[in-house]
């Protein structure tokens, strides 16, 4: 497939050969009924009897089973004729598409895909600042759009064949082979609903073939990359597909946001805001935000795998609101040990940077526990940002819609894990930092996740008062609070709560985190005695956000819990 191939590539004339066959099996079915009423009815409804009579009724049953399966053979052509057109037209548009952006940059783009440019600051065509790396994007942009061609005609013209082949052959005659092509073309166009079970998805993915795979990826990137009950290298595979749409298309709107609005305009006593400015100014910080989210991820995606740089995987992601990305560091699919990380406020694309780096470092952990036992197993760790997270203290984290609206969606990844795992069953651990321990305690609480271990870092409270209420093995639950860490502060609001920490904070010389029953804003807290979590210990001046400093006494803990050596 070349450019001029398929830039000049009639689309029109596949639709007309769509719609010949559309005739053909209307006209093929009509004779079919009326084969049925006017012979096969009419004989059995006669008072013919006897062996001859028998042996006729039985063959003529075998015609009309023959009939009915190739007319729904004729079916699947126009199907496949229906897809060709469509998925050969979304190759087409991505190439004109991408064409049209090299010549708006002045970038001039050869038959064979050469692209070259005008350097001359001088000359009218002079191509800017920047003309290679937007070379370099539209050369992608136009090789996916000919690999995207290839694909469509390899599959269109396999499935084709097939059907070529049962026609000339007699076997598109046979009931259970127009059953069995009914089933794949089913499963062609039918990927299953966010949020179906990820066994049911998993049971439907391992019944497509890998060129259907293949098919679903490239076609549905957006849809096979964040759909639980994925294989995590599908899902992987896809979402760089449309993690590289996104940093394009952010990238477009950044450039084309237009000029900076003045902050000020002229109002009834002299000069105010613009709200103009303002709005300006918001679409400008998320997309560079989101942009800048997307060039850590695609940065961490990118680096060369060796002993300290484990390699990555793009679970999830999407732009929308604040937007959403889950990686995972290792393979969790065939990792002995996995633990998925729910960060809390502000936690977002944007910032997913840091995120990441503290799965490394936890994987690291992990692994170094793992040394000192003489064990090779081995371990991934998720970044998870797969919900709306608050981002704000005050007010966005005193409420617990943020928790309540991430449940479904951590407890269907969570089932995703355990429906896409091979081998034997693996040691699996969720732990959560601030407003995340909330979103996990809930979860926990009202819909229940299939994990071994449960690890609260930080937390404003969990919902619950006693760790059983969980849902997992106490002795699995555990919590740690650094002694610079004001989230002891984030006291609740309902008065009985409130009133109860008066009453146990009294007598307490040294501070509200030794209390034996401390609440918080979402509940107990986790380290009071009362609540019943094991304690992970914390270096001296342990902040909020220090946790997983190196070579600080949590993060060892939380290695040794994620490598299932915390006994």
């Amino acid at each position: 497939m070349d450019i001029a191939t398929l830039y000049n590539a009639n689309i029109n004339n596949i639709t007309i050969a769509k719609n010949a066959y559309d005739a053909l099996s209307t006209a093929f079915g009509r004779h079919v009924d009326s084969w049925q009423h006017e012979v096969a009815d009419r004989l059995s409804a006669s008072h013919w009897t006897g062996p001859a009579s028998d042996t006729a009724q039985n063959r003529i049953k075998e015609l009309g089973s023959e009939l009915q399966a190739a007319r729904e053979e004729l079916s699947f052509v126009s199907k496949a004729l229906a897809n060709a057109a469509e998925r050969f037209a979304l190759a087409q548009s991505h190439l004109i598409s991408a064409l049209d952006d090299a010549k708006n940059a002045k970038l001039n783009v050869a038959p064979d895909g050469r692209i070259t440019w005008d350097n001359e600051p001088t000359s009218p065509n002079f191509a800017g600042t920047g003309a290679e790396a937007r070379a370099v994007a539209v050369s992608n942009r136009i090789t996916a759009a000919l690999n995207e061609a290839v694909q469509a005609d390899q599959e269109i013209s396999a499935r084709l064949s097939h059907l070529a082949a049962n026609a000339s052959s007699g076997t598109g005659l046979n009931a259970a082979t127009a059953a069995q092509d009914q089933a794949a073309d089913t499963a062609r166009e039918n990927i299953p609903a966010p949020g179906t079970d990820p066994n049911s998805v998993k049971q439907w993915w391992n019944g497509l073939t890998e060129a259907q795979q293949q098919r679903f990826t490239d076609a549905h990137p957006d849809q096979i990359g964040n759909l639980d009950g994925i294989p995590a290298v599908a899902r992987d595979r896809a979402n760089r597909v449309t993690l590289q749409q996104a940093k394009q298309n952010l990238q477009f709107q950044l450039d084309h946001l237009g000029p900076e609005p003045p902050e000020k305009i002229a109002g009834m006593s002299g000069a105010v805001s613009n709200p103009a400015h303002d709005e300006w100014e918001r679409k400008k910080t998320l997309l560079q935000e989101q942009l800048n989210g997307v060039n850590a991820i695609d940065k961490r995606l990118a680096t060369k795998v060796d002993e300290r740089n484990p390699p990555t995987y793009l679970l999830g992601f999407d732009t929308k609101g604040n937007g959403h990305a889950i990686v995972a560091v290792n393979n969790p699919d065939t990792a002995d040990n996995v633990s998925t990380y729910v960060p809390g406020t502000g936690a977002r694309l944007g910032s997913i940077g840091d995120d990441i780096e503290r799965s490394d470092r936890m994987v690291a952990s992990a692994n170094s526990a793992n040394r000192k036992a003489g064990d090779p197993k081995t371990t991934s760790s998720i970044t998870w940002v797969g919900y709306d997270a608050p981002q704000s203290i005050v007010p966005d984290a005193m409420h617990d819609t943020y928790a309540r609206n991430a449940e479904e969606r951590l407890q269907g990844f969570e089932k995703s894990l355990r429906a896409t795992h091979e081998g034997k069953p693996f040691n699996n651990t969720i732990l959560a930092h601030s407003y995340g321990t909330t979103v996990v305690g809930y979860a926990l609480r009202d819909k229940g996740l299939p994990v071994d271990n449960v690890v609260l870092i930080a937390s404003p409270g969990v919902g619950v008062e006693n760790a059983r209420d969980l849902g997992v093995d106490p002795s699995r639950v555990f919590a740690a609070q650094g002694d610079d860490d004001p989230i002891y502060r984030a006291v609740p609001l309902a008065a009985d709560k409130f009133g109860s920490n008066i009453g146990n904070y009294i007598g307490t010389a040294d501070g509200l985190i030794h209390n034996p029953d401390h609440h918080l804003i979402h509940g107990r807290d986790p380290v009071v005695p009362d609540f019943g979590a094991r304690m992970i210990p914390t270096s001296p001046g342990t902040g909020h956000s220090d946790y997983w400093n190196p070579n600080s006494y949590s993060l060892e803990a939380m290695g040794e819990i994620i490598a299932g050596k915390k006994s």
